[in-house]
């Protein structure tokens, strides 16, 4: 079982940086992934970002290469996405996720309770 908590989050202007940090809570030692996810109005969720527990693989969607950065602190056991030259199209829901094992792009079975990032035009 993995508790996962986001924060960070909230009103940019476009053009502008936010970052998100997602702690996790486990009473086990377990090796897993950590995600985001993001779910704007109307849409359904979709994968923004991954970084394995090594830290050593990162995958990121097409839409967000280049802007957006994953990062993990495995003592701290959080997970980070930095977000830079946010678009409108980037204002969505955004959840954290962690699974057991290697990367899935479709995510794990652990997710968080979502925060809401808005840019604005």
């Amino acid at each position: 079982q993995v508790d996962l908590v986001e924060s960070g989050g909230g009103l940019v202007q476009a053009g502008g940086s936010l970052s998100l940090s997602c702690a996790a809570f486990t009473r086990t030692y377990l090796r897993y992934f950590m995600a985001w996810f993001r779910q704007a109005p109307g849409k359904e969720r979709e994968f923004v970002a991954a970084i394995a527990w090594s830290g050593g693989t990162t995958k990121f969607a097409d839409s967000v290469k280049g802007r957006f950065a994953i990062s993990r602190d495995t003592a701290k056991n959080t997970a980070y996405l930095q977000m830079s030259s946010l678009k409108p199209e980037d204002t969505a829901v955004y959840y954290c996720n962690a699974g057991l094992g290697p990367i899935v792009t479709t995510g794990g079975d652990y997710w968080g309770q979502g925060t809401q990032v808005t840019v604005s035009s």
